[in-house]
């Protein structure tokens, strides 16, 4: 063997996307509880391309940044919410399937210490209201997996998996 030999001089190819596996969706989520450990749920718009009239988390999707940032960057956009990174932990992972054939997500929900204000509905057009609910009496219609990731934090689980066949 050569002493010379740089890493990438010996490291196979990497395979064809294909056999690397599929890329998935990651989408960062809220679970907050006020001192009456009541959980902050949103109601979707009508109109909301997903979930339409259905409870569900404060929620997004990374844009080219950490989880926590995305997670407090949504907190503030959405409902006027000021989180420090620094109050943020890991609470929850839900590797879900929608249907067969879509790309499989990678739900991340984080809790928040603290965290400074009162949810406010400032994008209208995809939530309507914002409400706090004790976990014995979640609303219905809830996101099916927003209720098992509720159900595995309660119990003390850091991960579902949720529509795999």
């Amino acid at each position: 063997m050569n002493d010379q030999t740089s890493p990438t001089d010996s490291t196979p190819s990497a395979p064809a996307t294909s056999e690397r596996g599929v890329p998935h969706i990651i989408g960062v989520h809220l679970y907050l509880e006020n001192a009456h450990g009541e959980i902050l749920l949103g109601l979707r718009h009508p109109d909301s391309a997903y979930a339409a009239r259905t409870w569900h988390f404060l929620a997004g999707h990374c844009e080219q940044e950490s989880a926590v940032t995305c997670l407090v960057r949504e907190a503030h956009e959405e409902a006027g919410l000021l989180i420090d990174p620094a109050d943020v932990e890991y609470a929850h992972a839900v590797h879900l399937v929608d249907t067969p054939g879509t790309p499989p997500r990678l739900q991340l929900v984080f809790r928040a210490r603290h965290w400074t204000g009162t949810p406010e509905t400032l994008e209208p057009d995809r939530c309507v209201s914002w409400n706090w609910w004790p976990p014995e009496a979640l609303p219905e219609p809830l996101v099916p997996y927003a209720r098992a990731a509720i159900d595995g934090i309660q119990a003390g689980r850091l991960y579902t998996e949720y529509g795999w066949t």
